[in-house]
């Protein structure tokens, strides 16, 4: 959504434009013709300040790898807008882009300096305190521009962090290609015109048995969850109880092939954007407010999901929320197709549950939102 960093004037080159040697970010890929600028806003490119060969830790088959972009800000703007640019699309799962408050900067610069290579180990968030999703991408998506006004608000002294899943199923986990992925920016450096976004998550569990053809050892759930665990760490292999303990309300999980969950709005606020994220065992997905009264309606429904389609969904006209309302996230998902998919073809078969791996799975929903409405 929208998103990312700005950078010295001298490095606000039209796309395609050769940008300013100085700058260690600066990007080099040549991208897509963007839409026109709009009022008030300038584009910047930024890209991962060297190539990086990922290699997939504890044995499994994915890496989430975090690097530092500082966008040099001196006062505040508005990131209204991106277009990541994956460089080597063939290992490149997904991305996420974080805000570093100016307080948590020396943080981050410390977990970067303090591990070995480019950028650092990063499962979950960023490993920075405070961090806020500020822009994703994943396959099928290009440019999202909403309205000009829109965008999240980036104070001077912020830094950002691109994390990047690369997916090394095809290589067993060894290294597959280097990767130098960028981004373009497009800011606005008006504040007084600005209304300012969030991006609220709206996870759901995943409680995916094996099918009733496949057996192994990791078809036991519980086996399943310490394998989580294993290969991305506590707090990963932590998530999918704690999904089952808030969205079952304390109830021992159900397996099933669809799991939803209910979140609540603490306040006021207006939805401008939606979009649905899983992996490759995915069916459908759809985000409703209030479902079951009178007053429902569904902001998102992909009833036949495609892991390569992952667009984010403007809505026209925004809708508004109250306190009290819920939002809830629904998902399914097929273990049958374990043994269709080229990817997955030869993986073990397990209880899937809520995990980072190309080969585990998600259910989130992303809501992109101001923080409350005006006149509300």
């Amino acid at each position: 959504m929208s998103v990312a960093a700005c950078g010295s004037p001298s490095n606000n080159a039209e796309p395609g434009g050769a940008p300013a040697a100085s700058d260690p970010h600066a990007g080099h890929v040549s991208a897509p013709p963007a839409a026109p600028l709009r009022a008030g806003e300038r584009f910047q490119s930024l890209s991962m300040p060297a190539a990086y060969t990922p290699k997939a830790p504890n044995g499994g088959t994915d890496e989430y790898r975090c690097f530092l972009i500082d966008p040099k800000l001196t006062r505040t703007a508005y990131l209204t807008g991106s277009q990541f640019l994956p460089q080597n699309a063939a290992i490149v799962h997904h991305a996420i882009f974080f805000r570093i408050a100016p307080e948590a900067a020396e943080q981050a610069r410390k977990l970067d300096a303090d591990s070995p290579g480019e950028g650092w180990t990063c499962f979950g968030d960023s490993g920075v305190n405070g961090d806020a999703w500020v822009a994703s991408w994943a396959p099928g998506a290009n440019e999202t521009l909403l309205a000009p006004n829109l965008g999240y608000p980036m104070p001077p002294g912020s830094l950002m962090v691109m994390q990047v899943h690369y997916n090394l199923l095809a290589t067993g986990g060894r290294a597959g290609g280097s990767d130098q992925s960028s981004i373009r920016l497009r800011i606005n450096d008006d504040a007084a015109a600005m209304t300012p976004l969030q991006t609220r998550l709206l996870p759901a569990p995943i409680e995916l048995p094996c099918t009733a053809s496949e057996s192994g050892p990791l078809c036991d759930r519980t086996a399943a969850v310490a394998d989580v665990g294993k290969r991305f760490g506590a707090e990963i292999g932590a998530t999918e109880d704690q999904l089952v303990e808030q969205c079952y309300q304390g109830n021992p999980p159900v397996a099933g092939v669809t799991q939803h969950c209910d979140h609540e709005v603490p306040q006021a606020a207006t939805v401008y954007a939606v979009a649905g994220h899983m992996h490759l065992l995915g069916r459908s997905i759809k985000i409703e407010l209030n479902p079951g009264t009178s007053s429902a309606r569904t902001l998102l429904d992909v009833p036949n999901y495609n892991f390569d389609d992952q667009a984010i969904h403007p809505l026209d006209p925004p809708v508004a929320l109250h306190p009290g309302d819920t939002l809830r996230v629904t998902c399914t998902h097929d273990a049958a197709l374990r043994g269709l998919l080229p990817q997955l073809k030869g993986s073990a078969p397990r209880y899937v549950v809520w995990g980072d791996g190309t080969s585990d799975e998600m259910c989130l929903g992303l809501v992109v939102m101001t923080a409350a409405s005006r006149g509300n």
